[in-house]
């Protein structure tokens, strides 16, 4: 296990380099497509591959509800499980402290849950996910940390800062695998000084890897890359660094410009099975009447398994429909979008065009309207409450 640093931008803080696994190497700046419960929803892992994925994410939290760690250790770990021989990531359920509050408790020990599916008890402590993921046998694992939402009080976002560093203190000292990476997670809300003193803290630890959290939970972009500014100078440049819940292409190539080196979100996937389809000119609506005809491919631009054999007609016939077919094919598009996106960033920057290749990016992409993702982080929000409340009440 490894980080090698191949290049750097001289114009900005954007690195090329390669992360080292025992599943084989992860050219960076990459993209890791989400499997929340181990398979990327409607992907087949040889297509996953072919579209150039290196790395993908699994939840342990959600594994450890179903099928359960010891199943999956049983069964050969989650590589085999799961039939991908790449490099794994396993988030360590901290998303899940934000996104289920009213499910949980957060102790000085640990994070008692209910569970979102039956409400059953479910008690996390640093110890026992660094154990869980151990089981589970990915190539890197996260700590259990305290993502909050935004906006935040200063006293609060210190106080979850406070517990993350003594439970990534915690899970450093109850590691046992030496073919696994810990990342540490920089908390500290939305206040540049507690990012920075997250960092600092973090680095002291010398760890593997270390990643940025609670970001992209509702602050305006200017924010994100203001926390991103304010915590990457004081972390090791010869480590790798994670933008954990980041996917939209131009957020990807600000933080790279930043010096970050790995990503995952279910953007691209989520809004794949709503029609949604990523191009160079930014999202379109495959639903849209206007594709009704279309014969040209989904994005005339790309050059992927998908536009090569299907046109924007046939897809959006596959979504008025109704068909799965249209969700998987989307999807595989938006992945290899994403995935493309990124290592072609990769060869920019050895290149040393990288502030060339970002401008002719931006150039012609058309940013979604920041309104529309408050609309619908408002609305998934609204589900996760009538589903807490349905527990709740049984």
């Amino acid at each position: 296990m490894s980080f090698r640093l191949l290049a750097t931008c001289p114009a900005t803080a954007a690195r090329a380099g390669v992360l080292d696994t025992p599943h084989g190497p992860v050219p960076t700046p990459a993209f890791m497509p989400v499997g929340t419960q181990a398979t990327v929803k409607s992907q087949d892992p040889r297509e996953l591959r072919a579209l150039g994925a290196a790395c993908l994410l699994a939840n342990a939290y959600h594994l450890a509800l179903r099928p359960g760690a010891e199943t999956v250790r049983r069964l050969g770990g989650l590589h085999r499980f799961m039939g991908w021989d790449g490099a794994l990531l396993t988030d360590s359920g901290g998303f899940q402290v934000w996104s289920l509050a009213p499910l949980r408790e957060v102790t000085p020990e640990g994070v008692h849950f209910r569970s979102h599916l039956d409400g059953a008890p479910l008690f996390f402590s640093p110890e026992s996910v660094v154990a869980l993921q151990e089981a589970l046998g990915a190539d890197v694992v996260m700590p259990l940390d305290v993502c909050l939402d935004y906006p935040t009080t200063e006293a609060a976002a210190a106080e979850a800062l406070a517990l993350t560093q003594r439970w990534a203190e915690r899970s450093a000292a109850a590691r046992r695998r030496a073919d696994q990476m810990l990342f540490g997670i920089v908390q500290g809300g939305m206040y540049p000084h507690l990012r920075r003193q997250a960092a600092h803290a973090l680095a002291a630890l010398d760890l593997p890897g270390y990643a940025l959290g609670g970001l992209s939970v509702g602050e305006p972009k200017a924010t994100t890359r203001a926390m991103l500014q304010a915590a990457l100078p004081a972390l090791p440049t010869e480590r790798p660094r994670y933008l954990m819940g980041v996917g939209a292409p131009e957020d990807l190539l600000m933080a790279v410009g930043e010096g970050v080196d790995l990503f995952d979100c279910t953007l691209p996937t989520r809004m794949a099975r709503a029609g949604g389809l990523l191009t160079r000119h930014g999202r379109i609506n495959l639903r849209n009447a206007r594709f009704r005809a279309a014969a040209s491919p989904p994005d005339p631009e790309c050059g992927c398994a998908v536009c090569a054999r299907y046109s924007a007609a046939t897809l959006h016939w596959l979504f008025q429909e109704e068909h799965a077919l249209g969700g998987r094919l989307a999807t595989y598009h938006n992945l290899a979008f994403l995935c493309g996106l990124l290592r072609d960033a990769h060869a920019a920057i050895q290149a040393g065009s990288f502030e060339a290749f970002r401008a002719a990016f931006l150039a012609t992409w058309v940013s979604a309207d920041p309104a529309v993702g408050r609309e619908q982080r408002a609305r998934w929000r609204a589900t996760q409450e009538r589903r807490r409340t349905q527990i709740k009440r049984t």
